[in-house]
């Protein structure tokens, strides 16, 4: 179905028209944001994610309906992934509580528009060339089995490096080692300086891209409409912010949330290689014709496959996490232990 770019125009305004609402309610005046807070607009944004599904499914139809929720969870569920590395950069950069939300908030309208133009290259890229889900599917793979096979590091924050655009940055302005409050720019004897907050919304930003590799071929391999990938990346960046202040404490409890990603990841690789060979025209590959013993999975069984996983990783999660804490409980300590 061709979407008209009005509705690419419209869609685009309500989301950025969303950011501008969050900026002027909620960021604006720096301040820690409570539990309930996070949780209330947490809510909210995954609620407008549900109800623009069922909607689509609706208007459109709920083929492409369920591809929409197929590649929300699996966008959401990467972007947990994303706070990881964000609340390792808060810490790297000592970012005072009260200013994080700002910092989030830039950071991640700086991150979708970065996908957005991901976006319209893969599908510039994969309406012109066929085998280019091989190479998104086989990237997947690869990426799966790298980080099933990466160690956990306790300090994740030593082993933190700032990106390249960071480090230019740091060379080529004039930037403060401390913050003053939460301005981008402060002068100084009156010279302008650049300060560190400024730097983390960069590094934050930037370093987004690096998931975009990632969850950009993901929701390719589930649904190949342009207009449903741009919309489920936009939702779920959307409450992000929430989203960290919410679960911020979760985090280090979700310690199988890697491998629970991996493995996803493996599965939309091998989806988009299979369907690349069902639909093959590389001419060393079957004679460049179609395979007709590779399978297409249908998106029930990805949007299935997806929900489960999620659930047994996080479920494996908690009680791992919980064993641990009852183990060190019990562990006697001093000199006189045992």
């Amino acid at each position: 179905m061709h979407v008209p770019l009005w509705v690419w125009l419209v869609s685009s305004l309500v989301f950025l028209g969303l950011f501008v609402f969050d900026f002027y309610a909620h960021v604006r005046t720096p301040h820690e944001p409570t539990f309930r807070e996070s949780a209330i607009w947490s809510s909210v944004y995954i609620g407008l994610a549900l109800v623009f599904g069922v909607g689509l499914g609706f208007v459109w139809d709920w083929g492409h309906g369920s591809e929409y929720f197929a590649g929300y969870v699996t966008e959401k569920s990467l972007s947990v992934d994303n706070l990881f590395v964000f609340l390792i950069i808060m810490t790297k950069f000592a970012v005072p509580r009260i200013y994080q939300q700002k910092v989030l908030l830039v950071g991640v309208a700086i991150a979708l528009v970065l996908r957005t133009a991901f976006i319209l290259a893969g599908a510039a890229a994969i309406s012109a060339f066929s085998w280019v889900f091989y190479i998104f599917g086989a990237f997947l793979i690869y990426t799966a089995v790298k980080i099933a096979r990466e160690e956990h590091v306790e300090d994740e924050a030593a082993e933190f490096q700032e990106n390249r655009l960071v480090r230019v940055l740091r060379r080529v302005l004039p930037t403060t080692t401390e913050y003053h409050e939460d301005r981008l720019f402060t002068k100084i004897d009156g010279k302008r300086f650049i300060t560190p907050m400024l730097i983390v919304m960069v590094a934050i930003g930037s370093t987004d891209i690096l998931f975009a590799l990632d969850s950009i071929p993901a929701i390719f391999g589930l649904t190949k409409e342009p207009y449903i990938v741009f919309t489920t990346n936009a939702f779920a960046l959307l409450g992000l912010r929430q989203l960290y202040f919410l679960i911020g404490g979760l985090l280090k409890r979700l310690v199988y949330l890697s491998q629970g990603l991996a493995i996803i990841l493996g599965f939309i690789g091998v989806k988009l290689v299979l369907e690349a060979l069902h639909t093959n025209e590389v001419a060393f590959i079957n004679g460049g014709e179609h395979v007709a013993w590779a399978p297409e999975v249908p998106i029930w069984f990805s949007l299935g496959f997806i929900l489960v996983t999620l659930t047994v990783t996080t479920v494996a999660s908690l009680v791992a996490t919980r064993r641990a804490g009852r183990v060190t409980a019990g562990t006697p300590e001093g000199p006189d232990a045992g």
